[in-house]
């Protein structure tokens, strides 16, 4: 008896050791894709990886045997998956994407509509929702992903850092991972935006090794706007200080920099170091309603004017000047949004939740009731800090 136990128990942790690893996958056949982009072709879909050179990354020497530190390969088909799948007719080791930092989406795709490719990635289980999702503004995706970047060696790495950093500290971008955009796409009642980014500079000159040795007048990749959904197609852009006034009434701002002018002219640099954001929906009469408050403390960061801070008169006006500039960015967003009927902002949400009731009958038609929705915007905004001196050069020199 004993002895049956012992065999049964051996073939027992032999099949678990065995099993453990039965889809492990060596490093050696794997080619690791940190970008990959997705165009229109005809009817087709164009899928663009960019596979990172081990040996070129890891190399002190650089002498790995590549000439860059990423290589671009290609395949077209009807669909996501098979394109991904006949890269490998390029490629000498299955593609690899678990380590996917960004997915770049062409304009002309957007604009023709991404609910068909996306359904094959977010079926992918080899993709993880980690990574962010872009647009290529006025270009393809396999044009951005072939740009080589200094300080990065990476490109893809590159966008994915200046993309949380931007966010972090500039609030015109939005970092959009792929489980939110995909729940952004199935909602009826809410519409999404996506960062775009641009290729400024020569783009031949930016896909040779000779980009990143340059110390200035490079070719460069750089974040530019939110692309405007409406459904799955892209619509329009929202420019620098409209997609601010997005992210602060979506309450993303966790920290910006923007300028007042003065009461007697030039400028004033301001600080965004906290901001808040409350949207409330009501139904009112039966026609819908959204309050949105905005709450920002700011320090004082440049003075190019003359203005004498050691006033309390003086603040006060600079902080009705600030809540007057942060209104009307405000109100420049949700009109652009409003001129698409596409609700990005997630009003309708906030009007479900005011009245369950009365928002059934306004879903049928959301987007054109959202068009015509009455916004209040109010804006407080509170100055603390003048930073390490209190009047400016110019008012001291006076």
């Amino acid at each position: 008896m004993r002895k049956a136990i012992r065999v049964v128990t051996m073939l027992v942790l032999g099949c678990t050791i065995l099993t453990g690893c039965w889809d492990r996958r060596e490093l050696n056949d794997l080619a690791i894709a940190v970008g990959i982009g997705m165009d229109r072709d005809g009817s087709q879909v164009q899928v663009t990886a960019q596979i990172v050179n081990p040996a070129e990354v890891a190399s002190k020497k650089g002498g790995g045997g590549y000439s860059t530190p990423v290589t671009i390969l290609s395949a077209t088909e009807k669909t996501f998956f098979e394109a991904l799948r006949k890269l490998t007719t390029v490629a000498p080791r299955r593609v690899f994407a678990s380590h996917l930092r960004v997915l770049i989406i062409g304009e002309d795709l957007a604009r023709q509509g991404i609910e068909k490719v996306m359904d094959g990635i977010s079926r992918n289980h080899e993709f993880r929702s980690d990574f962010f999702l872009i647009v290529a503004k006025g270009a393809r995706a396999d044009e951005v992903l072939e740009i080589l970047t200094p300080i990065e060696k990476i490109p893809a790495n590159k966008m994915f850092n200046t993309l949380e950093m931007s966010e972090r500290v500039w609030a015109p971008t939005v970092k959009m991972p792929l489980d939110r955009f995909i729940s952004d796409l199935s909602d009826p009642s809410k519409d999404a935006v996506l960062t775009g980014i641009r290729i400024e500079g020569d783009q031949e000159a930016g896909r040779t090794k000779g980009n990143v040795g340059k110390t200035g007048d490079y070719t460069k990749l750089q974040y530019s706007g939110l692309a405007l959904f409406k459904g799955d197609k892209l619509i329009d852009w929202l420019n620098d200080e409209e997609s601010k006034g997005y992210n602060y009434i979506m309450d993303n701002v966790k920290n910006t920099v923007g300028h007042l002018t003065c009461p007697k002219g030039d400028e004033l640099t301001v600080e965004v170091v906290r901001a808040s954001s409350k949207v409330t929906g009501k139904v009112a009469g039966g026609k819908p309603k959204i309050e949105v408050h905005i709450f920002a403390e700011e320090n004082v960061g440049e003075v190019q004017c003359e203005v004498d801070l050691t006033k309390t008169e003086t603040i006060e006006q600079l902080e009705a000047l600030a809540e007057q500039k942060l209104k009307k960015i405000i109100t420049a967003s949700i009109r652009k949004a409003q001129k698409h009927k596409a609700d990005i902002f997630g009003f309708g949400e906030a009007i479900e939740d005011a009245d369950p009731k009365a928002w059934l009958d306004m879903k049928r038609d959301w987007g054109s009731r959202f068009a015509e929705l009455d916004v209040s915007v109010r804006t407080d905004v509170e100055i603390r800090r003048l930073g390490t001196t209190n009047n400016s050069l110019l008012e001291k020199r006076k």
